[in-house]
């Protein structure tokens, strides 16, 4: 079922945010999930758990062969794609924001329960800081309404210069943002991370009805904040080259998912990273399938057009 790599990772992450060329001393151990979290989900009715796990690209060619078929042209990566997984983490929206065109290809090449979840333009997240961006937000909100039933969680990735005090930059922003827009935000500055001042943030994300993003890097382990502001929630879990501690960091993640489904999490968007991606298919393929047998999820595993793979993964 698993495929392990032990080694020191020294090759180029995809990801580079709180990257280790030596993860042997890192403690990969889940924190706790905060206490607040059973109270903010007791808010929300009651109802099944619903899961999107994806990846952070489609147009990987290195799949070709492997999850996509032999002959497969780039031109039809995302239709392949979509057969095989049910979201996808939308990072071409932090570099240009789409046209009408860009966004009725993507629509008819996916089924109408596949979830995009875009992530937020750099002029607005990192050059403009959430201000004097109106007009880029009106634009940027307005193309991806255009996915309609496709749109998922969008995502603001604050940038690293982004602080404690900047929140009420934050809250201003929010406070003007579209409400029919989904919308996750994911912190990165260290001054976010002591209890007291992560606190502060949730309120506010709870107060407009947000979404937190929780980020599992081996670098930067002060950003897997285990706090749940609303209904959704994003996780981006960034791997190790199948190193054993992938597995048993994501069976973790699978049981934390379990009792948070229990305290009435309803939607939660999974995303796995690997270095380069190119092995992102054979962690994702090893999540689903626990994540179904553990939580009763029916999600579709990946299928492997490579059967030596398919063969080393069972």
């Amino acid at each position: 079922m698993k495929i392990c790599v032990n080694l020191k990772v020294s090759y180029f992450w995809h990801m580079d945010f709180g990257k280790l060329q030596d993860i042997s001393r890192v403690d990969f151990r889940l924190p706790a999930s905060k206490q607040a979290n059973e109270a903010v989900l007791s808010k929300f009715p009651s109802q099944t758990l619903q899961v999107w796990v994806g990846l952070p690209v489609w147009s990987q060619k290195e799949w070709v062969g492997k999850i996509y078929p032999p002959k497969a042209q780039s031109k039809d990566f995302l239709k392949y794609y979509a057969e095989q997984f049910n979201s996808i983490e939308l990072n071409t929206t932090h570099y240009r924001i789409p046209d009408k065109a860009t966004i009725e290809l993507w629509k008819k090449q996916v089924n109408k329960d596949f979830h995009f979840c875009p992530k937020f333009p750099q002029p607005i997240s990192h050059e403009k800081m959430l201000q004097n961006c109106q007009n880029l937000v009106t634009e940027f909100c307005e193309a991806i309404s255009g996915l309609e039933e496709n749109l998922g969680l969008s995502f603001l990735q604050l940038p690293p210069y982004f602080e404690l005090k900047h929140l009420p930059i934050l809250e201003n922003f929010l406070a003007e943002f579209p409400v029919d827009i989904p919308l996750a935000v994911e912190f990165r500055h260290a001054s976010w991370f002591k209890e007291e001042n992560f606190e502060k943030a949730a309120q506010v994300l709870e107060r407009y009805n947000k979404s937190t993003v929780i980020t599992d890097v081996a670098g930067r382990r002060d950003v897997l904040h285990q706090r749940i502001t609303n209904s959704a929630l994003m996780v981006r879990f960034v791997g190790n080259g199948l190193h054993p501690t992938d597995y048993s960091r994501l069976d973790e993640w699978i049981w934390q998912i379990g009792e948070w489904q229990k305290q009435g999490l309803q939607r939660i968007y999974f995303f796995l990273h690997e270095p380069d991606n190119i092995l992102a298919p054979e962690i994702a393929l090893y999540f689903i399938e626990k994540l179904n047998l553990t939580c009763k999820t029916n999600l579709l595993l990946p299928k492997f057009f490579d059967k030596n793979i398919q063969m080393k993964l069972f």
